[in-house]
């Protein structure tokens, strides 16, 4: 019996050893985001990254390991990332980490990252500042810019009747990037205009009567819009309710994602010239193939630009160390210089110049349909046109 129970304690030991062997010996990558406040983006965000994970490692891993992700909560808090950050550098042995929705948590890590030299893909954090006047050696960009996105909105508003415009934002590094850069377009495009009124609620904390009746008084012709989440749903039904969009031309920020205008269900806006992710109406090539391989994967969920997001964060990443041939972090740095990665919406490169990737955006019209808030008449645009210069981003971005 004694010689049984050695034997026994002997094999638990080497299972147990053998567990570990192979989690050492797999690739790993930390992933710091807001997962329970933002959830209805987080979430999806996750399984992106799993799914895209999932196709990896059945193709044999990296560097033939398996690839690893960490996902950490950051609390919507940048001390909180930063401090998460740093256990997954020393701690859990990530070779870089991703990720942060929030464009305050995310200029938090890209200034850890370029402290500690430490490669951080912003995911999704939008200020513009990531990789401009605040960027560095070791942070890398994937989603669109907020400029970008400003551009593609200013770029319709010039098209219209409308010369007197009213902004509201959320109070916060993205949101005052978003109306700076919505206001040196549209100004560009059309000098005549003017902005008669600007609206900062605090981020989630909207008093939504409060704002729509300051924009009521100020009559403009149209409103500039970049609240989103519940914020977006309580602006949207005050101003409903109120009477706050007839007649007037609304340009929104962010609102045909469907994390966002989903929610509104049959009370979505409709006619506003927005950004979003039109997964619904895809038909064919990578763009579908990617609904059709989120659905299967998890049934009876549908993809939402998180999703999108997630799966090319992860995609970057495996073509990222692929090409580079190593995890060492200067080989990994080389490697980014004008990285090429295919994805559902296209292949797209990492910019040498800024560290920003060519991922474009969906633009089009909401309306409803069967009770739910979509984008029509839409298009997707290649953000180079409408970045700034190289000359100018020479002059933004800080010596390396």
């Amino acid at each position: 019996m004694k010689k049984l129970i050695t034997t026994v304690a002997l094999a638990a030991s080497a299972l147990v050893a053998g567990s570990a062997a192979m989690a050492a010996d797999s690739i790993k990558i930390g992933d710091i985001n807001h997962y329970k406040r933002l959830a209805a983006f987080a979430e999806p965000y996750r399984k992106g990254i799993e799914l895209a994970q999932k196709e990896v490692n059945d193709a044999g891993g990296l560097l033939g390991k398996p690839m690893e992700y960490i996902f950490r909560d950051d609390d919507g808090k940048p001390g909180d990332a930063v401090k998460i950050a740093e256990e997954l550098m020393t701690r859990d042995g990530a070779v870089m980490f991703s990720g942060a929705i929030l464009s305050n948590v995310g200029l938090a890590l890209s200034s850890f990252a370029g402290e500690k030299g430490f490669i951080y893909l912003a995911s999704e954090p939008l200020a513009d500042d990531l990789v401009w006047e605040a960027g560095n050696r070791y942070t890398f960009r994937l989603r669109t810019s907020t400029y970008v996105q400003a551009a593609l909105l200013a770029e319709e508003a010039a098209k219209s009747d409308a010369v007197k415009y009213a902004t509201i934002a959320p109070n916060y590094a993205y949101g005052k990037a978003a109306v700076e850069a919505f206001k040196k377009n549209l100004k560009a495009l059309k000098p005549e205009v003017e902005f008669v009124t600007e609206q900062w609620p605090a981020l989630f904390k909207i008093d939504a009567g409060a704002e729509v009746q300051a924009i009521e008084r100020a009559k403009p012709d149209a409103i500039y819009n970049v609240t989103f989440g519940t914020d977006l749903q309580k602006f949207v039904r005050e101003g409903t309710t109120r009477g706050l969009f007839d007649g007037r031309k609304v340009y929104g920020l962010l609102t045909g994602e469907p994390e966002y205008i989903e929610p509104l269900a049959d009370e979505a806006p409709e006619g506003w010239f927005v950004t979003g992710y039109p997964w619904y109406s895809f038909t064919s090539g990578p763009e579908k193939e990617f609904v059709d391989a989120y659905e299967a994967a998890y049934p009876g969920e549908t993809p939402r630009l998180g999703s999108l997001v997630g799966y090319m964060t992860a995609k970057s990443v495996a073509a990222l160390i692929t090409k580079a041939g190593s995890t060492d972090t200067e080989a990994l740095v080389a490697a980014f210089a004008d990285l090429k990665v295919d994805s559902p919406m296209g292949e797209i490169t990492y910019r040498a110049l800024d560290h920003q990737s060519t991922m474009g955006a969906y633009v089009g019209t909401t309306a409803v349909k069967d009770s739910k808030g979509v984008m029509v008449d839409w298009s997707y645009k290649d953000p180079t046109p409408y970045m700034p210069s190289t000359d100018e981003i020479k002059l933004m971005r800080p010596a390396e």
